[in-house]
């Protein structure tokens, strides 16, 4: 017995046997084969008009476990699950640079539908995330976009005193992405923030690599903290790449004329220790630790007036490179504009606030 509408046996009891649904019951499929040939008629019907009209279908090939080979050329796996979404750029006219000269009017959204850096509050700490742990958080001209886009609200944000910088999954940043090879030369970085300022302390919480662009991100901040499996390094020294984000100028300030030129010039591997010792990062904890520590160490610079702490850092770094009397005038001209909060303090202190370590 068949029901014409779907084309379904019956067997002698009565039963349905769904080709689908029974796929699993062996029995069944044979009880269909032997006693509802005529499930099949259609499908003679169909290869006879297709026989005598030429329209012949190829037979079907058979392959181990019952599946049909895919036809045709298939996408390549590897092309879509690659991690930067985007395609190598040409190489510029000026050979050796790993980014372009131009802009491209590609938004971040066209470029990686991902978000690359997240931006989150832990009390008055903001965590500005670089999240490319696929590519060791490496910098693509949307994240460096990100990361202009996070510091420029972290300037302006009233609940956040203090910024900390650090990676995903373990990793610091390896620089620029050298494989979507576009990051392009704007006012304020290639790596999209190190050629500007904010008013506010930075800290770099460092785990892994923090190598090559990475490591001109951390010398960016005012602070860094290292977990003790951290690794540092000019490590663009291999590719002929150049140090254009601050490289250059900022590491020579932190550990001296001679240490910068060792790193900047053999691109050698500096571990935690060493880049404690010569001054390159300011504490170094458990790996893992570099993040909280980070974080604790903001909420600390937080609780003191933000006004002076402002001025001081503020002082300190347009006094970098003057000549020492041009230093001290800038000193004075900013404390002079904060007397008024030191004058608040030292009413405190007379009233008995902060004595004997409270």
């Amino acid at each position: 017995m068949v029901d014409r509408h779907r084309q379904v046996p019956r067997d002698r009891s009565g039963e349905r046997h769904d080709p689908v649904g029974d796929r699993g019951d062996r029995g069944a499929v044979r009880r269909r084969q032997v006693d509802a040939p005529m499930a099949t008629v259609g499908t003679a019907r169909r290869e006879r008009s297709n026989h005598r009209t030429g329209n012949r279908r190829p037979p079907r090939r058979h392959t181990p476990g019952g599946r049909e080979p895919a036809r045709g050329p298939q996408p390549d796996r590897e092309r879509h699950d690659r991690s930067d979404h985007t395609a190598p750029s040409p190489r510029p006219a000026a050979a050796g640079l790993p980014y372009r000269n131009e802009p491209t009017d590609r938004t971040p959204l066209e470029k990686e539908p991902t978000i690359s850096v997240t931006y989150r509050h832990r009390g008055p700490v903001a965590v500005i995330t670089i999240d490319r742990p696929q590519r060791r958080n490496a910098i693509d001209l949307a994240t460096a976009e990100a990361l202009l886009a996070a510091w420029r609200r972290f300037d302006t944000d009233d609940d956040a005193a203090v910024g900390v910088l650090t990676g995903a999954g373990g990793t610091f940043s390896a620089g620029a992405d050298l494989k979507a090879f576009d990051l392009v030369d704007r006012p304020e970085g290639f790596l999209g923030f190190t050629r500007t300022t904010v008013a506010k302390p930075t800290i770099a919480a460092i785990e892994g690599s923090c190598v090559a662009g990475g490591l001109e991100m951390a010398l960016w901040c005012d602070l860094r903290i290292a977990g003790r499996g951290a690794t540092f390094g000019c490590f663009e020294r291999r590719w002929g790449v150049p140090l254009v984000d601050g490289g250059t100028q900022r590491l020579p300030r932190i550990v001296g004329l001679g240490r910068a030129l060792d790193m900047i010039l053999t691109g050698r591997p500096v571990d935690a220790d060493e880049a404690h010792t010569i001054g390159l990062v300011t504490r170094v904890v458990d790996a893992g630790d570099a993040l909280e520590e980070a974080i604790a160490l903001g909420e600390r610079l937080a609780g003191f007036p933000q006004a002076t702490v402002r001025s001081d850092r503020r002082a300190v770094l347009e006094g970098i490179g003057r000549q020492l009397d041009e230093g001290l005038a800038v000193e004075r001209r900013l404390g002079l504009e904060v007397l008024d909060v030191a004058a608040e303090g030292a009413a405190r202190f007379a009233g008995g606030e902060g004595r004997h370590g409270r």
